[in-house]
């Protein structure tokens, strides 16, 4: 239990540091996320496998990040969305052919399955934290409250899930997958990351109550989903932990598979409200 806590008191420094600190920091914090996730997510998806494939899609899985990390530091890019889209699609096909290029000489048995694994990792974890980096810089302008308040969101949704779940947890949510999971703490995790959706309106005014409120709802219910998806995930590899980076804790993964499932939506939701009101 110390352990837990001592990595949780530095985990939480951390991000908070890196979403305030600037767009530097929140770039450095967001590849270290990338890296730790796409890394683990290839053991998940190819197990025992510690040769090129893996290093291969961890990097090709970072390229969205990277192509939007760069836009999100480099002087006068800020905000420059089309740019880094138009980049990443670009890269993406190159890394693409590159990968079926490098199957003819490894000689895999299984070339597209692999190809699979690698595109898996750009599409579940370097594209959604590349939105989240086109989040802090709505027309521009570095924001962290919206970063700030995503993260918020879904580590409140979790809480209140376990606590809620572990006191008057009895009906099995999806026992298949995650035999721990209950609709009462699925339902205190709405109810709680709903709460802390309207506290955030009083303090951030980037957006109304309303809109908060649709966020948290985004928040809890896509959330909840991912968290069941890296559940199966681990299933499918038979283990317990995406992997041991935080002492404690389990994986990268394990701590962030809500909060990155859930970013395409908030983004497509951040669009809307931008232009609607």
């Amino acid at each position: 239990m110390r352990q837990r806590i001592i990595t949780a008191v530095f985990f939480v420094i951390a991000v908070i540091g890196g979403v305030f600190g600037g767009p530097l920091p929140l770039f450095l914090l967001v590849t270290a996320i990338a890296l730790g996730c796409l890394w683990e997510l290839q053991g998940l998806l190819m197990p025992g496998e510690r040769t090129f494939r893996r290093y291969a899609g961890a990097a090709a899985g970072y390229l969205p990040v990277l192509i939007f990390g760069g836009c999100l530091i480099w002087p006068g890019a800020q905000g420059d969305h089309f740019t880094a889209a138009a980049l990443t699609l670009g890269a993406a096909a190159g890394a693409m052919l590159l990968l079926l290029g490098a199957e003819l000489f490894l000689e895999s048995e299984t070339p597209f399955q692999n190809i699979g694994a690698v595109l898996t990792g750009a599409l579940y974890v370097g594209l959604p934290l590349a939105l989240l980096l086109s989040i802090a810089t709505p027309g521009g302008a570095y924001n962290p409250h919206r970063v700030f308040g995503l993260l918020w969101l879904v580590w409140t949704n979790d809480t209140m899930a376990y606590f809620t779940g572990t006191w008057f947890g009895k009906n099995k949510l999806y026992e298949r997958i995650s035999p721990k999971k209950t609709w009462e703490g699925t339902i205190g995790g709405v109810l709680g990351t709903l709460l802390m959706a309207w506290v955030l309106s009083q303090y951030f005014s980037d957006y109304s109550a309303s809109a908060w409120l649709a966020l948290g709802a985004i928040a809890s219910a896509i959330g909840t989903v991912g968290d069941l998806v890296e559940s199966m995930l681990k299933r499918h590899a038979g283990v317990k932990d995406s992997g041991d980076l935080l002492p404690g804790h389990g994986g990268m993964l394990d701590r962030f598979d809500s909060f990155i499932f859930m970013l395409p939506f908030a983004w497509l939701a951040i669009w809307w409200l931008e232009r609607v009101g």
